[in-house]
């Protein structure tokens, strides 16, 4: 059962809406995660590098839709606590992460308190729902992506 939501009033900013929405959300998988001292943006972390592979730091962050500053802070815990490693990438100009063998240990342990998380968000918002938010989800980050920068405001 989702914990009941703080009052909130449905903002008229798109942005401000999405991120309350992300904020209780994550809350919801940073709780089921704890166990394996994993937040849920480690989480996304290890589990992009487990399906792709070794991956560029740059190419991960534009996988995730996050800027390698926020993604360079996620990684390193992640690199201290030997769950990944920055190692040669596939040319000798290039570095490229690495999943371990303690990160796919971690990753495994942690993937069936990640489906707790997801069935939990689905029991109380709705499994069709859940899947309609994911896709209209997708079709906005990339509306957002494709939207051009405007030119400073100030000089």
């Amino acid at each position: 059962m989702l914990p009941e939501p703080p009052e909130l009033a449905p903002p008229a900013c798109n942005c401000l809406a999405l991120r309350q929405a992300a904020r209780q959300v994550t809350q919801i998988y940073d709780r089921h995660l704890a166990p394996t001292g994993l937040r849920a943006t480690q989480f996304s972390v290890l589990a992009r590098l487990g399906r792709v592979g070794p991956a560029p730091i740059s190419a991960l962050a534009a996988g995730l839709a996050m800027d390698r500053t926020t993604l360079g802070r996620a990684l390193r815990p992640l690199s201290r606590d030997g769950l990944l490693r920055i190692g040669p990438g596939r040319d000798g100009r290039t570095r490229a992460l690495h999943l371990t063998e303690a990160g796919r240990a971690r990753l495994d342990a942690a993937a069936p308190l990640w489906r707790a998380a997801q069935a939990e968000f689905e029991a109380g918002f709705g499994t069709a729902e859940a899947a309609a938010l994911r896709e209209a989800l997708g079709r906005a980050a990339v509306a957002a992506a494709s939207t051009p920068e405007p030119a400073p405001a100030f000089s």
